[in-house]
């Protein structure tokens, strides 16, 4: 039997969200419908009520969530209600070219949920990143559901889910940073927070944060920054080369996205030294860069998508460092809200003023 919850929708480009009625039909073949107890307000949900992902509209908003398995389809095996889970949008295929090289993590066919969810009117829905979990329950594609430790807090692991992830594995999967690696970070949200504390769990030596705000600033040290460079007052790249002995950092992330970051994540690093960006770019970006430059320094000039991780494994192994202590999570839970709190989450993320606002359900 169909279920009738509510959900936030971003009906058009640039307006405000609105709580809507939203039908879930029953799981059909590989889904699973999930009771939704935390999602996490993303940078990414914004983009979408922006138009700057696609102009799919209306979308259901919601990503970063954990919940609790309420119903699986046909041929679901590895689910059963009551499961705990976190949210995931890279549910790999295991039959694609990047999954036949034993890269599921570069999955180029990943897993979403058959049937639509809609609005009363029968109008469908389009998933944000195929998951739609600012609701009371959600439709998914089993393959999205990652289990993990029951007793740990939905809202902070929750966030694996898109953010938190995202930073990490930025750090430790796409990075390679190791022990006694310097490591410079641009942008000190959500994912550079993330990122910083990626490279202490790695166990880099020095840590540099980059911002141009002095309270992002402050939140990077207690996420493990060794030194904090604002970068509205003096120049970003000198400073970090004069914190690594005037070489430049092994590894330099750009969390933020921007070309006049990204240049300064390339020029801050040490000659053959890698540039990571994590930070997502809009589609009227451009780059321009002396291409000699890009011969002359050597080295690895890469992108992270979700950290290039994969749940199966990560997941698991990050919520247990949660559960040990080793992993605060719990600090980038900044404030809780309902579901008709997400419009002004959207300005306090947007203001600086919050890591992460958490839905509660």
């Amino acid at each position: 039997m169909p279920h009738r919850v509510r959900g936030v929708v971003a009906k058009a480009k640039g307006q405000p969200v609105t709580v809507e009625t939203i039908i879930i039909p029953d799981p059909g073949p590989g889904e699973a419908v999930v009771r939704v107890q935390t999602c996490g307000v993303c940078h990414t949900d914004l983009h979408y009520r922006e138009g700057g992902i696609n102009d799919e509209f209306p979308f259901l908003l919601g990503h970063e969530a954990a919940g609790i398995v309420e119903e699986v389809g046909e041929g679901v095996t590895d689910l059963a209600p009551g499961d705990f889970v976190v949210l995931n949008w890279r549910a790999v295929c295991g039959s694609c070219r990047a999954c036949a090289k034993g890269k599921p993590q570069y999955c180029f066919s990943t897993h979403n949920a058959a049937q639509p969810m809609t609005l009363e009117d029968g109008t469908p829905l389009t998933n944000a990143l195929g998951i739609g979990a600012f609701a009371e329950k959600t439709l998914v594609h089993s393959g999205q559901c990652t289990k993990v430790d029951p007793s740990a807090s939905p809202a902070a692991v929750g966030l694996l889910g898109c953010g938190v992830m995202a930073g990490i594995g930025a750090a430790i999967n796409t990075g390679n940073v190791s022990r006694g690696d310097t490591v410079a970070v641009i942008g000190c949200g959500g994912v550079g927070n993330a990122a910083i504390m990626g490279a202490k769990l790695a166990g880099a030596s020095k840590v540099i944060a980059v911002d141009v705000d002095a309270a992002k600033l402050e939140w990077a040290r207690g996420f493990g920054a060794t030194d904090v460079v604002n970068s509205r007052e003096t120049d970003a790249v000198e400073a970090i080369q004069a914190l690594t002995g005037g070489f430049g950092a092994d590894v330099v992330i750009d969390a933020v996205g921007r070309p006049e970051t990204w240049k300064q994540a390339f020029y801050a690093r040490d000659l053959a030294g890698t540039v990571v960006l994590v930070g997502v770019p809009t589609p009227e970006m451009t780059l321009e860069l002396p291409f000699i430059d890009v011969f002359s320094r050597g080295g690895a000039l890469k992108s992270s998508w979700y950290g290039d991780c994969l749940p199966s494994r990560d997941f698991p192994m990050l919520v247990d460092l949660y559960q040990q202590g080793r992993l605060d999570l719990d600090a980038f839970v900044t404030e809780t809200i309902a579901l008709d709190g997400v419009e002004a989450a959207f300005d306090k993320m947007h203001g600086g003023q919050v890591l992460r606002s958490v839905v509660q359900l």
